[in-house]
């Protein structure tokens, strides 16, 4: 059951959210490299700018998960609102926004520290951010 999917900046590897994790996809030789467990039901996927980090929305356990593409591991887990689904990474990396579906809520999060350090209410219908 894929869902969310997100290709590097330099095209060479996409990731797809579905009910076993993320598939890590090598784009030369179009197969799946990886299998990257993540948290419950996991939606929405996000790539940082150089590559290095992976955002998932976990909607089923109000988490981000994040992924080091370098050894396919997830780094952290952040707690952030109640069902996130959408995700979307700024142009410098520096910052995470998640859409909060079920909280009508958006949570920012700084990458240096993988804390949230924000909660922005948007009212009704918080669905999707960038995907």
């Amino acid at each position: 059951m894929p869902y969310g999917v997100a290709v590097s900046s330099d095209g060479k590897k996409v990731y797809v959210t579905d009910d076993g994790g993320v598939s890590v996809i090598d784009t030369t030789t179009n197969t799946v490299t990886a299998t990257v467990p993540v948290g419950s039901k996991p939606t929405g996927i996000a790539v940082n700018p150089n590559g290095n980090k992976v955002y998932v929305t976990n909607y089923g356990d109000g988490t981000v998960s994040v992924i080091d593409t370098a050894t396919n591991t997830v780094t952290d887990i952040i707690t952030v609102g109640n069902g996130p689904f959408g995700v979307a990474v700024n142009p410098a990396g520096t910052k995470v926004y998640v859409a909060n579906f079920l909280s009508n809520t958006v949570s920012v999060i700084d990458t240096t520290k993988n804390k949230v350090t924000a909660t922005v209410n948007i009212g009704y219908g918080s669905r999707c951010l960038g995907n």
